[in-house]
Formats: C-alpha cells, sequence, structure tokens
C-alpha cells in the first residue's frame, strides 16, 4: 500500500511540473521600468514588484499584460 501512495504522489509531482513548463507570467520590473513575460513562476522580492499569471499562452500573457494600468504602454509588435 506504502508503494501504491508514493507511485501515486511521484506521478502527481511529475504531472504538476510538466504542467507548469508551458505558463507565463507577466511581472512588473522597477530596474527596466517594464512589463515583462516571464516563462518561471516569480518571486516577489527586489526589482519584481508585482506579478500576475499564470496565463496558459504567451498571447493571453501579451493581452494581460495590455489591459494591467500598472504596465507603461509599450510598441505591440515588441515580443518579450
Amino acid at each position: 500500500m506504502k508503494r501504491l501512495i508514493l507511485a501515486a504522489a511521484m506521478m502527481a509531482a511529475t504531472a504538476t511540473l510538466a504542467w507548469a513548463d508551458e505558463m507565463f507570467w507577466v511581472v512588473g520590473n522597477r530596474a527596466t521600468n517594464k512589463c515583462e513575460i516571464v516563462t518561471s513562476n516569480p518571486v516577489i522580492i527586489g526589482d519584481i514588484w508585482f506579478a500576475d499569471g499564470p496565463y496558459k499562452s504567451r498571447a493571453d500573457a501579451k493581452l494581460a499584460r495590455s489591459t494591467i494600468g500598472a504596465c507603461p504602454k509599450t510598441d505591440e509588435t515588441q515580443d518579450e
């Protein structure tokens, strides 16, 4: 029974890690005065002053970035 529980826990952890690989977040960066799209779950500390997400695609994150009032308006053709 312990092996079954351990195997299920390991499968769940692996599935969670695989799911997180394809996610995107919008972060506010004080150092660059920009809102950037990143592919790892951000830690809000230092120059990173906010994070929003996760989003399933880069297009969803770009759309969200355009609606966040704290983000400076940038050229929409710019892909970060």
